[in-house]
């Protein structure tokens, strides 16, 4: 018997993973009778409760369970490990302390992940994608993954994975008694965009130009209105317009949704859409807990993330959206340290304009004005500020609503999804020529505004007419310049003209 054996496992933080080197001992005599098993380094529960899984899938499968004292090290000792994944590794290596595995076998070339049940099966973890990419970058070759994790690893280039349904067959596998096929790097392509994707939207000229400019450019965007307008179903249209995931933006997306356990077979292939109730709370929206993990503003990474009922959401919610709106990442602090989660979303919310929802519309609003004012004060004005663009939605017109096709928007040159891959286009050339990380006019830092921008002298005379017209912001000022040159994409134009400031500067105040 060896009585000392090294795995390699994987254990999620935020939203990354780490390698986890897993040390098994094998020595001494029993403790009063009883054998001991150990596990430190910073287990959590679910990690000490895995003790009885693996020595039940060990026994089950016919293995013998060592009669001395097993001790296993998870280093390094002062990070935190949590979750069942490493079940497989720390499993593996008690039979290679036991001698039961090839002793020609690099184990430190593979890594292991998975959870055990007590019957030896192999269960999906959460975070596979990222542990996969952090064995890449570490020079790992090979990994063994339970089968329903198995594509998403396979995504990883460079790294031979294998699908392992029970313990049994990894370690079969590892000893070259039967050996199973590496799972092949599928091909990978983003879903097909949906034509005519704000063909439902009846009446609303206005707000369906709104939605172009903001997913042309990323534009956080304001929708006022009654009930039934129309607010939502713009909304959840809004991701069909956004231009498709390239294969990096799938694995970042994929590796968030992973961590969180919410990713379905391979990388995903179309922009999140992330839709939660006004009843979510603070670590729910923004992310957060004793260890934290991403909340949704996260999941919707390089998506949309829509709130409705804008006003019933607790105002600390609220609050907590302004730091990560500005950064395109929210970083939180713990007592064991702090985690970052990307958080670069097209933000667009939905509000009534009182608590009925009629006010402004003639007859329907029965609300006293300092009610109206209460509500909408919910909304504060740092957090407005940070909108782009501000519609407010009229009612539709039954005669409208029932017409087969609907009306254009009146400031469309070409059809929308002509004029949106035009504007993505020519962001992505402007963004490589400025060093951009991200090609979104609205992701153009402050200093870089006048270089990308270039807006004429009647462009900039306009522009500060409508900054004191509106008592705009600096912040204010910067967004309409960030609009303005998302319109300009839109037309065609490469210098932002007159025309373009005051559109953006009417979507911005809703004038």
């Amino acid at each position: 018997m060896r009585t000392f054996a090294r795995t390699t496992g994987s254990s999620v933080h935020a939203a990354e993973a780490r390698l986890v080197d897993i040390q098994v001992s094998i020595a001494g005599d029993r403790e009063g009778g009883r054998t001991a098993f150990r596990i430190v380094g910073l287990p959590d529960s679910a990690l000490r409760e895995g003790r009885e899984r693996i020595q039940g899938a060990v026994q089950h499968a016919g293995w013998p369970w060592p009669p001395h004292p097993l001790t296993v090290n998870l280093a390094p000792a002062d990070a935190r490990k949590e979750g069942p994944a490493l079940d497989l590794p720390i499993a593996v290596g008690i039979l290679g302390a036991l001698g039961l595995l090839d002793e020609h076998i690099d184990l430190s070339a593979w890594l292991l992940v998975g959870e055990l049940s007590l019957d030896g099966t192999l269960r999906p973890v959460r975070g596979v994608l990222a542990a996969a990419e952090a064995a890449r970058r570490a020079g790992l070759k090979h990994a063994i993954v339970p089968p329903a994790n198995g594509p998403e690893a396979a995504a990883v280039a460079g790294l031979e994975v294998i699908a392992a349904g029970s313990l049994v067959a990894a370690v079969a596998h590892l000893n070259g008694r039967r050996v199973l096929a590496p799972i092949p790097h599928g091909r990978w392509a983003p879903a097909a965009r949906v034509p005519d994707a704000l063909a439902e939207v009846k009446d609303q000229p206005f707000a369906v130009r709104a939605a172009e400019v903001a997913a042309a450019g990323c534009h956080n965007l304001l929708l006022t209105g009654p009930p039934g307008a129309g607010k939502s179903l713009l909304a959840r249209r809004l991701t069909e317009l956004l231009p498709p995931l390239s294969y990096a933006e799938a694995l970042e997306v994929s590796r968030i949704h992973s961590v969180a356990g919410l990713l379905d077979g391979g990388l995903a292939r179309k922009r999140p859409f992330r839709a939660p109730h006004h009843t979510t709370s603070l670590a729910g929206l923004v992310g957060g807990g004793s260890v934290p993990r991403p909340g949704e503003i996260s999941l919707a990474h390089l998506g949309v993330l829509f709130l409705d009922e804008l006003a019933e959401f607790p105002r600390p919610c609220l609050e907590a959206l302004r730091q990560p709106l500005e950064d395109g990442q929210l970083t939180l602090g713990r007592a064991s340290g702090r985690a970052s989660f990307p958080a670069e979303v097209l933000l667009v919310v939905a509000t009534n304009p009182c608590p009925c929802g009629w006010a402004g519309v003639a007859g329907r609003c029965r609300c006293a004005p300092h009610v109206v004012s209460r509500y909408l004060e919910r909304i504060s004005g740092p957090l407005r500020d940070r909108f782009d663009l501000c519609v407010q939605v009229k009612p539709v017109d039954p005669e409208r609503l029932l017409e087969a096709r609907p009306a254009p928007s009146p400031h469309a040159l070409r059809p929308p999804t002509s004029d949106l891959e035009q504007a993505v286009k020519a962001q992505v050339e402007r963004s490589r020529a400025l060093g951009l990380p991200r090609a979104w006019n609205s992701r153009i830092p402050g200093r870089l505004l006048p270089a990308a921008v270039a807006p004429s002298r009647a462009a900039e005379a306009r522009l500060i007419t409508s900054a004191r017209q509106y008592g705009l912001t600096a912040r204010g000022v910067h967004r309409i310049l960030r609009v303005a040159r998302t319109i300009a994409d839109l037309e065609g134009s490469e210098q932002v003209e007159e025309q373009h400031v005051g559109e953006a500067a009417t979507l911005r105040t809703g004038s």
